[in-house]
């Protein structure tokens, strides 16, 4: 797997203790995750610092991914904005956040739908050509785009949620990024932390938490998916596993292209989360994971669907 995502580490989850998540990016790297995915809007702009100081003496130990794509206004996301001029501001700004010289692979986080795509693309371009990006990607991207953005410059991930709690990119999206040579880098793996079967149910999450306007957690859908987490679990008791190590090895068993970055805060769940490459399941297991019911509930708010581009 060797990647680790750092949504968790901005307060997307509750409270953050910025000692402890800065220790957990210091052991990923002692026991080989070398893949650490960040974004300008996780803050703003606060845990890209935090990436950066945890790297700092250890930054040839690392790939860096991050990501732009948003107009922000007094500290806050004010929509989406793939201009280029927001392309060179956003770069610019990524590289002194992180204390780097070069972003290992750069994404425009959301496509901007009044921008085309290859100006945007293209002004990205111009950042790997003055070497300040290595690598680029596009996020929750729909065929027409890949295919029209991969046409000016080389994409070389696509980063989209998908586990078995999400499967929308199986069919066209995945066979296109096959047929492009596009890796493909999953999201929420573990479903917001849902098929790890330890979240509690909406009442309790703390109030600043994400996942109480996630629909999949409203009341009526919470119980409704407990099926799929119950199922999870009786992989994982087979296996001497926990739900979290069988729902990424899932996803690992679905390519080598394949490389989710499950986030989290803790130590302690990052080396559980890392020996899931090491479990190998069985057909029937992979088998009756792959049938599960479809989730219930739409996997964000109307508002933030809209900027899903299919």
């Amino acid at each position: 797997m060797g990647m680790s995502g750092l949504a968790g580490m901005a307060d997307m989850y509750g409270p953050t203790d910025e000692a402890e998540a800065i220790a957990t990016i210091h052991r990923a790297i002692e026991i080989g995750v070398d893949f650490f995915d960040t974004a300008e809007i996780y803050g703003p702009y606060v845990n890209e610092g935090l990436l950066g100081r945890a790297l700092a003496g250890r930054r040839e130990r690392a790939l860096i991914a991050t990501k732009f794509g948003f107009r922000i206004e007094d500290g806050k996301m004010a929509g989406v904005d793939g201009r280029p001029e927001n392309v060179r501001r956003a770069i610019d700004g990524s590289l002194e956040h992180l204390g780097v010289e070069h972003i290992d692979l750069w994404y425009q986080h959301r496509r901007d739908r009044s921008v085309p795509i290859e100006e945007t693309v293209g002004a990205m371009a111009d950042q790997v050509r003055a070497g300040k990006v290595r690598y680029l990607g596009l996020s929750e991207v729909g065929v027409t785009t890949l295919k029209r953005a991969h046409a000016v410059h080389p994409i070389s991930a696509l980063q989209s949620e998908y586990s078995l709690w999400e499967r929308n990119i199986e069919g066209d999206v995945l066979a296109t990024c096959r047929e492009l040579g596009i890796g493909v880098v999953p999201y929420s793996p573990l479903g917001r932390g849902f098929l790890s079967g330890l979240v509690p149910e909406l009442a309790t999450l703390g109030p600043n938490d994400y996942r109480r306007l996630d629909p999949r957690f409203s009341d009526e859908n919470y119980s409704r998916n407990l099926v799929i987490v119950q199922e999870v679990a009786r992989v994982a008791a087979r296996h001497g596993a926990t739900p979290a190590q069988v729902a990424l090895a899932w996803l690992l068993h679905q390519g080598a292209d394949i490389v989710p970055i499950p986030g989290t805060k803790r130590r302690s769940y990052l080396e559980a989360n890392a020996a899931a490459a090491d479990l190998v399941l069985p057909a029937e297991d992979l088998a009756a994971l792959g049938a599960l019911q479809p989730t219930a509930g739409q996997r964000y708010t109307e508002r933030a669907m809209a900027a899903i581009d299919r």
